[in-house]
C-alpha cells in the first residue's frame, strides 16, 4: 500500500473545501443564474484560493479543462441520489476509483448514511473504495450522517460523536459530518475520530456573521476545517467570504 499523500488537500493540518456536489442531491432549486454555472464555481474556488473542490463526475469529466486551468484540487463524490426517491435512505456508487483518477481526482468521497436499513450495502461499497484509492496513494473522505429509522430515537451530540468514530473505525482519512451546534460535543467528537481528521459540512444558507461565528467555534473544537456549498457560492460576493473563512480556518 502506497502512502497517503494528504498534502494536496490539507494545509498544516487544515482544510477549506468548496463544495458541489448539491445539484444531483438537492436538484437544480439551490441554484440562481451565475452559480447554475460550474465555471463560476470553478473561478471562486480559485479565486478563494480553496485547496479543494468537490464535484460528481460528470462535472469533473465536462469541466475538465477549466478545472486542471484553475489547479485547485479535485475531489470526486463517487456516489450520490437525488431527493426524489423515499424510504430509507440509500446512496450507492455511481463512479469507480478508478474514473476519478483518470479525471485527475486527488481525493475521493463516499456518503455512508448511518442508521438506514441500507448502511451494510454503504459499508461494503465504501470498503472496496478505501481499499482501491489507498493502494493507489489517494486519501478518502468519508460523509458520515446519521439518518433512517435506526437513527431517530438517538440524541444528536450521541449521534455526531458515533459518525466520527465510525469514520476511524472504518478507515476514512477524513469524516465529514454535520455540526449539532455543541462546541462540546464537536470537541468530543474530534477526540473520538482519533487520527482522522473531522471536517465539517456547510449546511444550510444562513447570514454571513451567524456563519463565521459557527467556523470559529468549528476550529476552536478542534475541528479540521469545512466543505462549504451555498453559504459561498449563494452569497453576495463570494470571494470576499472566502477570504474571511479562509482567515478564520488559516490565520491569514
Amino acid at each position: 500500500m502506497k502512502k497517503i499523500n494528504l498534502n494536496k488537500i490539507i494545509k498544516n493540518g487544515k482544510m477549506m473545501f468548496l463544495a458541489y456536489d448539491q445539484g444531483l442531491e438537492h436538484g437544480p432549486i439551490e441554484f440562481k443564474d451565475k452559480n447554475a454555472n460550474p465555471s463560476y464555481i470553478i473561478e471562486i474556488a480559485k479565486k478563494g484560493k480553496f485547496n479543494g473542490i468537490i464535484f460528481q463526475k460528470g462535472i469533473a469529466e465536462k469541466y475538465s479543462k477549466e478545472i486542471k486551468k484553475s489547479k485547485v484540487p479535485l475531489i470526486i463524490k463517487l456516489n450520490g441520489k437525488t431527493n426524489i426517491r423515499k424510504g430509507e435512505p440509500l446512496s450507492i456508487q455511481i463512479c469507480s476509483v478508478e474514473e476519478a483518477l483518470d479525471l485527475g481526482a486527488v481525493a475521493v468521497g463516499y456518503t455512508i448514511y448511518i442508521g438506514s436499513e441500507y448502511e451494510p450495502v454503504m459499508m461494503e461499497e465504501f470498503a472496496k473504495i478505501e481499499e482501491k484509492a489507498h493502494k493507489a496513494g489517494i486519501p478518502v473522505i468519508a460523509w458520515i450522517y446519521p439518518r433512517g429509522k435506526g437513527a431517530k430515537k438517538r440524541k444528536k451530540s450521541e449521534l455526531m460523536a458515533y459518525a466520527g468514530r465510525t469514520g476511524l473505525e472504518i478507515g476514512a482519512d477524513i469524516v465529514k459530518l454535520n455540526y449539532n451546534g455543541n462546541e462540546k460535543d464537536l470537541a468530543w467528537t474530534v477526540k473520538s475520530a482519533g487520527k482522522t481528521k473531522v471536517m465539517i459540512a456547510g449546511g444550510i444558507k444562513t447570514d454571513e456573521k451567524n456563519f463565521l461565528k459557527e467556523v470559529k467555534a468549528i476550529i476552536k473544537a478542534g475541528g479540521a476545517g469545512i466543505a462549504v456549498g451555498r453559504n459561498v457560492w449563494q452569497s453576495k460576493d463570494p470571494i470576499e467570504l472566502s477570504k474571511k473563512i479562509r482567515k478564520v480556518i488559516f490565520g491569514k
